[in-house]
């Protein structure tokens, strides 16, 4: 097998794809409770590779000087992964400081503190998948 430049940039790509999808399945397929807690450790390895990964790939875009939009593409699928593990700090950080601060009954019942829970369960995903999406569609494109 020929290496290409982008060789690095496709393996770690496709961690990243594959460790997402496996994330996705444990959040989204329906299982006992006593399953989901045996799960969490690997879920949270999961989160942190995938924290990990991104950064990964961030670093091999820009050592590698990819040009053009397939550049823009892999940063923001590096940024977009690497942002989802410090928004669940954050938000749980931010809400324990305005508790501090405030007090329980400051939110009312129920509240929460919803800019980096957006983030980091919304914002993030959703740009993983586009900027993913394109990533691959570009890579694809440059083997011809």
């Amino acid at each position: 097998m020929k290496k290409t430049k982008t060789h690095k940039i496709k393996w770690t790509l496709g961690l990243l794809i594959a460790v997402f999808l496996l994330l996705i399945g444990y959040f989204m397929i329906p299982m006992p409770p006593e399953i989901r807690r045996t799960l969490f450790f690997a879920a949270a390895v999961l989160g942190i590779a995938f924290f990990i990964l991104g950064i990964v790939l961030i670093v091999f875009t820009v050592r590698q000087k990819v040009k053009g939009g397939l550049k823009w593409f892999l940063v923001l699928t590096g940024a977009s992964s690497a942002a989802v593990f410090p928004s669940v700090i954050l938000h749980n950080l931010v809400y324990a400081l305005f508790i501090c601060l405030f007090g329980a009954d400051f939110w009312g019942s129920g509240g929460d503190e919803a800019f980096f829970f957006i983030l980091a369960l919304m914002v993030c995903p959703l740009v993983f998948l586009v900027s993913a999406t394109g990533s691959v569609i570009l890579l694809r494109r440059g083997k011809k």
